[in-house]
């Protein structure tokens, strides 16, 4: 299995990510992850940091001659804002140094990870809790993770995905026919068409319409959250299993969205509004589809009894608003005890556009072990192996 492990904080010298477990031979370059590492800075209503920040990827081992070596893989991303900060904010220099007069944070802010996190590790600066549980993390995440977009992509299976809705505007199934068209030349023309828009939407005139609604929410102090579609194409039928509950595929699936910072709730294929409904117009009939099996819907998702069945899986996030906001809530002072209301930590509007590139890498990541579950080795050319002998077979056997 691919395993990876990220540090640093928000505001330190830079991030640091290791991958390990990537099979030999899989194409990769730093402009792999870059080009991904950019599209994460995409979406209206970003922060001041999107203008200081242009991640590019340090490669410093496990990959040779633009292929991976089995061996892990060291990745390194620069904080530009490090260098800005030591100069120009030193009350936020690098949690590294020696901390004298330093201004120490005290108020909390609602919704973020400041007062648990302080209290879980006993300090008494929330500084630590908020450069660690930043979001900024997820730029390495994205990182590690196209290791495994790579992977998947010598399979043809591809990663896209666009947002649904942001704030009060959108809703799940607005872009459903747009979906299906883009489809038909694989995930990442979702992608491709959401990039397009500075909301990440696939129809323009919500775009505008959400273009209005983060304005109008920036001039009011507050913030958004929303709702996004990741949908991966070409999976082949059975990653995953029903044998254990640790390998079904959708509690992966599930992992995979809830553990990006904000993302509070998470739905595969019809997921709630299948709740609601008769069976009848819930399960997807199957039917021929020249050599195997096909659905004649998906609502579904794409994952039946904890496995892929072949159709496109389906994985909605839903993300909270930023908790850090312009007009400040309540909150109490942890020194003092003292009522006072939020201090300001520079921040996005919204960050819908964002989080749903993050989404599809961590989608790629479960996607990728569970691959490699089924058709594992230890080189490229061993997995294709198993898996056209597994393609082969079900030929054999369909006929």
């Amino acid at each position: 299995m691919i395993r990876y492990l990220t540090a640093g904080e928000s505001h330190g010298e830079a991030l640091i990510g290791i991958v390990e477990g990537m099979p030999a031979g899989v194409p990769l370059s730093s402009d792999d992850i870059d080009r991904q590492l950019a599209r994460r800075w995409l979406g209206y209503g970003r922060g001041g940091r999107s203008k200081i920040e242009q991640d590019r990827a340090h490669i410093y081992s496990g990959v040779r001659f633009s292929r991976t070596m089995g061996s892990p893989v060291a990745l390194r991303l620069d904080n530009a804002a490090y260098r800005k900060d030591r100069s120009g904010w030193p009350e936020v220099m690098s949690v590294a140094g020696s901390g004298e007069g330093v201004e120490k944070i005290t108020l909390p802010r609602p919704g973020h990870a400041d007062l648990a996190g302080l209290q879980k590790y006993g300090f008494d600066d929330i500084r630590p809790v908020i450069d660690r549980a930043s979001a900024r993390e997820t730029a390495m995440r994205v990182a590690c993770c196209t290791l495994a977009r790579q992977l998947l992509a010598q399979f043809g299976i591809q990663v896209g995905s666009h947002v649904l809705q942001i704030g009060e505007v959108g809703c799940r199934e607005y872009a459903s026919d747009r979906v299906a068209e883009l489809l038909a030349g694989g995930a990442e023309r979702v992608s491709e068409a959401a990039d397009a828009s500075e909301v990440r939407m696939l129809d323009a005139a919500l775009s505008s319409q959400c273009i209005e609604h983060i304005v109008a929410t920036k001039q009011a102090g507050d913030s958004l959250g929303g709702a996004y579609e990741v949908i991966v194409s070409g999976a082949p039928p059975g990653l995953g299993s029903y044998v254990h509950w640790d390998r079904r595929l959708d509690g992966r699936l599930a992992q995979a969205i809830l553990s990006i910072q904000g993302q509070k709730a998470v739905e595969i294929g019809d997921g709630v509004a299948a709740a609601a409904r008769p069976g009848s117009r819930v399960h997807d009939p199957v039917v021929s589809a020249g050599q195997g099996f096909s659905r004649s819907a998906n609502h579904a998702g794409g994952v039946e009894g904890g496995m892929s069945n072949g159709m496109p899986i389906v994985v909605r996030g839903y993300m909270k608003p930023i908790p850090t906001l312009v007009k400040p809530l309540g909150t109490v002072d942890v020194a003092s005890g003292e009522a006072q209301p939020t201090r300001y930590e520079r921040s996005d509007v919204t960050s819908v556009p964002a989080a749903s590139t993050v989404a599809e890498a961590t989608v790629a990541l479960a996607v990728a072990n569970a691959f490699l579950e089924k058709f594992g080795g230890d080189s490229l050319s061993e997995i294709r192996a198993r898996y056209d002998a597994e393609v082969a077979g079900s030929s054999r056997a369909r006929s």
